[in-house]
């Protein structure tokens, strides 16, 4: 059964039948969303079954796409070419749950439901293609896809000043785009498919992964001078951390999630930085291997750097959003630190950080939009002993924010505990990683404590105080407990069982790993 397809498919399929609906029938739009999630929830629940992670990449289909012939380069062949392995599978996983809680929160939406609800079905399509794409153009096209309805669901249902955040996350976003089709053009006229093809090149990733397949004398011969494949590694990195976002190629998040609607804020974090780390270690890593040893020390460096510079940032915001985006920025380094260590723990650590920040992303977002609804008012400064009318909210804001600190048992402690074991062990492993960057990096989890344990604090212990609204203050609805309690109990099940995720993530880090040694870059498997 093509269940990747199916995955991509089915909310492309719900789009087009909202479009049919009058839009005077506006109940039908969540709805209608609602059953595409669900749908999706139970295809993912079935493809697991026939997932081995020892496996490697499988689930594959692969259809002929574009077939044109053209005078100078020959036959210019892109395919539809889709499958997963451990790293892609759990990122799947986690947009399936996302993007069903995305829509849950989006209930209460009631200007232009009908625009709404498509955009994000077609955000849904999109993010979930990317991560299963082993066509690189195919990628990039399920990568622009994502553009667009995010740009629209920021700038017209986003907060006052939605026009300049969201043409500031498109720019940032076209420029990495930019740099991704400049390094995808060099590439596909770089790598030759199987002598038994009768294409000239070539958009598959696997082959451009096997330094083989490069076309001596070509620009990005892995058999040259390798100049240009240091600047193409750069350029391609680039691209990546703008999504990512590393400092200094961040600054379009905080402005973003400050001002999207809750639900879009939630995708923002939990899934769309994911694809940044995703493209690194997917098509930057493993495709200019050479690049990543050389800039290994800089890769490590913009880690540490985005882990401090984001936790002061959130150590000195206001507003209780723009806090947590910050810390996003924050976490999202130590995805790059773990990268960057090139050792199993490493990159097992980083693939298991994005997907415990989606998760406990997600419930942040989702934390600080039960309160927006009720206040209208983000600043921490005008709060005062929430606990007393918000009992069970106060619960989960507890359960997050330990979680997001990485105490132990929550998913995540796990990750940062095998990057910083992956980072130290680099320094003797294989010397990408100089020792006391790790060292520097602790910093941050100090700091992360520090914003964290000081908004508790504020806004939520001692007299009760509202400085924006004198009414009483409701606790938590059915609805809003249905979308942080799945959040809780994944965060609690994956720090007490990591073992769950590792499972998957292990076969791949070790694959990743073996790659580098096979290809004699002094990386120990």
């Amino acid at each position: 059964m093509p269940y990747l397809s199916l995955l991509i498919f089915v909310p492309v399929l719900a789009a087009l039948i909202a479009l049919v609906i009058p839009t005077r029938y506006t109940r039908a739009f969540p709805w209608l969303t609602l059953a595409a999630t669900v749908l999706q929830l139970f295809i993912f629940i079935a493809m697991a079954t026939h997932f081995n992670p020892a496996d490697g990449l499988q689930l594959s289909e692969k259809k002929s796409w574009i077939s044109v012939s053209l005078s100078n380069w020959g036959h210019l062949q892109a395919d539809y070419f889709v499958a997963v392995d451990g790293l892609s599978f759990p990122l799947v996983g986690l947009s399936v749950v996302i993007m069903l809680i995305a829509t849950i929160s989006s209930w209460s939406v009631s200007k232009s439901r009908k625009g709404y609800f498509i955009l994000l079905l077609i955000l849904n399509a999109a993010i979930i293609g990317s991560f299963c794409a082993l066509d690189f153009l195919l990628f990039y096209v399920f990568f622009e896809f994502m553009l667009l309805p995010m740009f629209f669901l920021i700038g017209i249902w986003g907060g006052p000043k939605r026009e300049y955040a969201s043409i500031k996350f498109f720019l940032y976003t076209l420029l990495g785009s930019i740099f991704i089709l400049i390094v995808m053009v060099g590439l596909y006229l770089s790598v030759q498919p199987p002598e038994s093809s009768n294409q000239v090149h070539t958009f598959n990733v696997l082959h451009m992964q096997n330094q083989e397949n490069f076309i001596p004398g070509s620009v990005l011969d892995a058999t040259g001078s390798g100049t240009w494949r240091l600047w193409a590694f750069a350029i391609l990195f680039i691209g990546f951390a703008i999504k990512l976002p590393a400092v200094p190629f961040h600054t379009w998040l905080p402005d973003a999630h400050v001002e999207a609607p809750t639900a879009i804020s939630v995708i923002l974090a939990a899934l769309l930085l994911k694809i940044g780390g995703y493209g690194i270690l997917r098509f930057v890593y493993p495709v200019f291997p050479d690049g990543a040893v050389y800039f290994s020390d800089w890769v490590a460096g913009i880690g540490v750097v985005s882990i401090i510079y984001g936790a002061l940032n959130a150590l000195a915001s206001k507003d209780l959003k723009r806090l947590i985006a910050y810390s996003s920025v924050s976490h999202m380094g130590f995805v790059l630190l773990g990268i960057a260590s090139a050792t199993t723990e490493g990159i097992a650590g980083a693939v298991y950080q994005m997907v415990s920040h989606g998760i406990i992303s997600a419930m942040l977002f989702l934390i600080a939009g039960v309160l927006y609804d009720r206040t209208n008012d983000r600043l921490i400064e005008n709060y005062s002993g929430l606990a007393l009318p918000m009992k069970h909210y106060t619960a989960f804001v507890l359960i997050a924010f330990f979680a997001s600190l990485g105490l132990p048992g929550f998913s995540g402690f796990i990750g940062e505990v095998l990057i910083f074991f992956g980072a130290f062990q680099s320094h003797t492993l294989n010397n990408l990683v100089p020792f006391w960057m790790p060292l520097v990096a602790t910093l941050g989890l100090l700091l992360g404590a520090g914003y964290y344990l000081w908004t508790i604090q504020r806004m939520f212990f001692g007299p009760f105080a509202i400085k924006t609204m004198h009414t009483e203050l409701n606790d938590l609805t059915p609805r809003e407990y249905s979308m942080l309690l799945p959040l809780a109990i994944l965060a609690f099940l994956f720090g007490i069982l990591p073992q769950l995720l590792l499972n998957y993530i292990n076969p791949f880090a070790e694959n990743f790993i073996g790659l580098w040694f096979s290809l004699g870059l002094n990386a120990n498997p």
